[in-house]
């Protein structure tokens, strides 16, 4: 796969013109996230620390008419924008970014459905996830022509993926990337009428007796800069592949997640037996884990056994199109802490996996995190310590 992202021509803020003669290093100089543990990192990581769950009854909305009624709400949420607003700023100051308006900013949030539903006469440009993007950006005194992406579950991660081939390859010096998902009725209403949530109230990732997974608040955003002195870690590698096979259902192979798998290596040039932890997508529903697990055999072979993995959407619950960057969070907390969050809610074993289902430490350099998305969507993102 190319590191050009398509559509990244002359004209965006924030964008060099030509090429370095060498490729250069993604680095993570601030972060900020929020989620059902809280605000901040250090309460995502406490919460992933203790390894309980966040759900608990849905207080947003009326909930007593579908099957299940729990969610991992971020207590206190305001509404979508300013949760954005405060990550991006805080993200910002701790990168000690500045000059933010030569800094493009790229978005991953979710299609409006209630603006589909107006006659085309009747639709708010600025309610849009593209005019909620160049809000976000005015707010928060970034460049003037941010991007949106609506790509559900990947959203955050193809951004990600975007900002760091902007700058490898000198198109960019920085960029800030935000993503963010607020549990929604609408939401709700789809995943219930699916059956997609789990029925006994728990996720259950890569567990016999999975049921289903369930909804939570996910907000976050990072900066991403060149050649960074210090910077947090480094997003080493990356890979996105697609595999066509269903409109909501993995190829059972794993086929595609393994290429996003093998591409991110491949870039990071780091072989399987470098990879010391996986975030894994784990919904906990059962086409998604069987075919999840396949993929990482496929793509780390004898490797695959004793890599330990984890899907943290057990704890904070699926924030769909923000996972990317809350799991990159999650991801980047367990090489600096040295901790690796549980796989919760196992009751038996399903797959020939290393499921950390106890706390346990670890000096892991790289680590791997996973995403996929409705269409056959995959990506993966190398996170190097």
């Amino acid at each position: 796969m190319p590191d050009e992202p398509a559509g990244t021509g002359t004209g965006t803020a924030g964008i060099r013109s030509g090429h370095p003669l060498r490729p250069r290093s993604v680095g993570i100089t601030g972060l900020a996230v929020a989620s059902a543990f809280g605000r901040g990192l250090p309460a995502l990581e406490a919460g992933l620390a203790a390894g309980v769950p966040a759900f608990a009854p849905v207080t947003r909305f009326p909930a007593d008419k579908y099957r299940i009624g729990v969610a991992a709400e971020l207590p206190g949420a305001g509404s979508l924008l300013d949760e954005l607003i405060a990550v991006v700023d805080q993200a910002c100051e701790e990168a000690g970014l500045r000059d933010r308006g030569t800094t493009t900013l790229l978005l991953g949030v979710h299609r409006e459905p209630g603006l589909a539903r107006l006659p085309r006469w009747g639709r708010d440009p600025a309610a849009s996830s593209a005019g909620l993007a160049v809000t976000l950006a005015g707010k928060c005194g970034l460049a003037g022509s941010p991007r949106a992406y609506t790509t559900a579950c990947v959203s955050a991660s193809t951004a990600l993926i975007d900002a760091a081939s902007m700058i490898r390859t000198g198109r960019a010096d920085r960029v800030v990337v935000a993503a963010g998902s607020l549990v929604t009725e609408d939401d709700f209403a789809m995943f219930d009428a699916g059956r997609a949530l789990a029925a006994d109230g728990v996720v259950r990732p890569f567990s016999a007796g999975r049921k289903g997974l369930l909804l939570g608040d996910g907000v976050a955003a990072v900066v991403l800069e060149a050649d960074p002195h210090r910077p947090l870690t480094t997003l080493s590698g990356w890979g996105r592949a697609g595999d066509a096979y269903h409109v909501c259902q993995p190829h059972p192979d794993g086929t595609g997640m393994a290429r996003a798998i093998t591409d991110a290596l491949d870039r990071a040039g780091l072989t399987p037996a470098a990879v010391g932890y996986v975030n894994a997508h784990g919904t906990g529903t059962p086409h998604n884990d069987a075919a999840e697990a396949a993929a990482l055999h496929r793509a780390l072979g004898p490797h695959a056994a004793r890599i330990p993995v984890s899907s943290t959407k057990a704890l904070h619950g699926h924030v769909l199109e923000a996972s990317g960057l809350l799991e990159l969070a999650v991801t980047v907390s367990a090489l600096r802490t040295g901790r690796l969050p549980v796989n919760a809610g196992h009751l038996g074993p399903d797959c020939d996996l290393d499921l950390v289902l106890t706390p346990r430490a670890t000096d892991a350099r790289h680590a791997l995190s996973l995403n996929a998305a409705f269409g056959g969507a995959n990506t993966a993102l190398v996170v190097t310590a």
